[in-house]
């Protein structure tokens, strides 16, 4: 009985009327009697202070928790064998429900529905005009990958209609989306040749001028700037000599230099993904003094310590080295268990410059997106990481899930934490899954 008490149950009249226990009911009901007599001559009523507590506890034992007319807490006041005979056409109560015998008992008195909350979901169409969140199209991001030194475009393991594209077929991807109505791009570039200082960006800001060329403003083309893809073991930053430490200065500046890069191929947004500390600080200064005051900043913000980049990791070539002594990323992403640092990452980048703020994985992180959204009145972004899509694509695959709902049902779920630009691997698919 849930909200009741233990004591409050065994005071109730005749909670269990099953026919083989009424000679226990009514060994109760004497005991009880016992207990509540007073000096009154035999028929005399009971004084109304005893009658009002039943019928209250009574009340409280059918579920009547609210507001509910008099007549009816009256007839509440009856036991539950009462209420029965009653409502099955017997005109008589017990003796101890005498008084409110005359009462009027109508059907299910115990399930009054007063609150109808399924009438308005009937309809398909009232069921969508009533939405309180909204997906469009216009808020995704399509990560792209250009890779350097294959022949063809390679499809990624996990990850459906997500290629790792040549120069050509790079272009060719992107004017397939533009027409499928997605115009806004996160490029990921991966080179050929791996060094451990002295990275050359040349091959990612070729990629990113010849897109600007092809499509101009008809994208928006942000590009992602980490060093995981450049390194020759696999760490977002330079190493010190006994490869056990990111070393953060030396980082950051190679971070600023390559953000101004792609900043003079023509990027509109650079987006600094590595967890340095400063390093939003510092890409803004470059990007100012080298006059690109116009070209924005998303910063992963909140970037944790995740399982969800396996996909990606193939697919950019940049898993963390197994031989190395820094095995994993622990070191400089955030923890999982301590959402407080997403909170002061995220401020200091917003202190920064940072133009648009990022969590990333998205749905185990929803509570720290909707949080941080709340506090940082900025733009807000997601990244649906491979791990997360590819979980959607492999369900589907063995038709354990509708792959198009369970897309949309993601996407809802960042809008409705705070997220205005959600980055999805099944952005080009958006016109399929966003049919109404």
């Amino acid at each position: 009985m849930p909200g009741a008490a233990a004591a409050d149950v065994r005071r109730l009249d005749c909670v269990d009327s099953r026919p083989g226990d009424r000679k226990l009911d009514r060994q109760r009901h004497r005991a009880r009697d016992r207990n509540l007599r007073t000096d009154r001559p035999h028929g005399q009523p009971r004084p109304q202070s005893t009658v009002r507590s039943r019928r209250n506890c009574n009340a409280f034992f059918l579920g009547q928790r609210r507001a509910i007319p008099h007549c009816r807490v009256v007839a509440a006041a009856q036991c539950a064998t009462c209420l029965r005979r009653r409502q099955n056409g017997h005109r008589f109560a017990c003796a101890r429900h005498y008084l409110t015998a005359s009462i009027p008992v109508p059907p299910r008195v115990a399930s009054m529905v007063e609150l109808n909350l399924r009438r308005v979901r009937l309809n398909r169409h009232l069921r969508t005009a009533m939405r309180e969140c909204r997906v469009h199209r216009n808020q995704l991001i399509q990560p792209v990958f250009a890779v350097d030194g294959i022949d063809g475009r390679e499809t990624i393991a996990g990850l459906d209609e997500v290629y790792r594209d040549t120069p050509d077929s790079l272009l060719a991807q992107i004017e397939a989306d533009l027409a499928a109505g997605i115009d806004k791009f996160l490029l990921f570039g991966v080179p050929r040749d791996k060094h451990l200082t002295g990275f050359d960006h040349g091959f990612a800001s070729e990629r990113i001028a010849a897109i600007k060329n092809r499509f101009g403003t008809d994208l928006w083309l942000a590009v992602d700037v980490c060093l995981c893809s450049y390194t020759t073991h696999g760490h977002c930053g330079v190493l010190n000599e006994a490869g056990d430490y990111v070393v953060n200065d030396a980082t950051v500046a190679e971070l600023a230099a390559a953000a101004t890069q792609y900043a003079d191929a023509g990027a509109d947004c650079v987006a600094p993904s590595d967890m340095m500390d400063g390093r939003v600080g510092a890409i803004r200064a470059a990007l100012d003094a080298r006059g690109h005051e116009r070209v924005t900043v998303m910063s992963y913000a909140a970037k944790f310590h995740s399982s969800f980049y396996g996909p990606f990791r193939a697919a950019a070539n940049s898993a963390p080295a197994a031989d190395n002594p820094l095995s994993d990323r622990s070191t400089y992403q955030l923890d999982p268990a301590r959402p407080s640092d997403a909170l002061l990452s995220a401020a200091r980048d917003d202190a920064e410059g940072a133009d648009i703020l990022m969590v990333k994985p998205g749905l185990p992180y929803l509570d720290v997106l909707a949080d941080l959204s709340a506090a940082i009145p900025k733009p807000w972004a997601v990244y649906q990481t491979s791990g997360e899509q590819a979980a959607i694509d492999v369900l589907a695959k063995h038709q354990l899930i509708g792959r198009d709902a369970a897309q949309a049902e993601t996407w809802t779920a960042f809008v409705r934490a705070g997220a205005q630009m959600i980055i999805s691997y099944a952005a080009r698919r958006a016109q399929a899954i966003l049919k109404d």
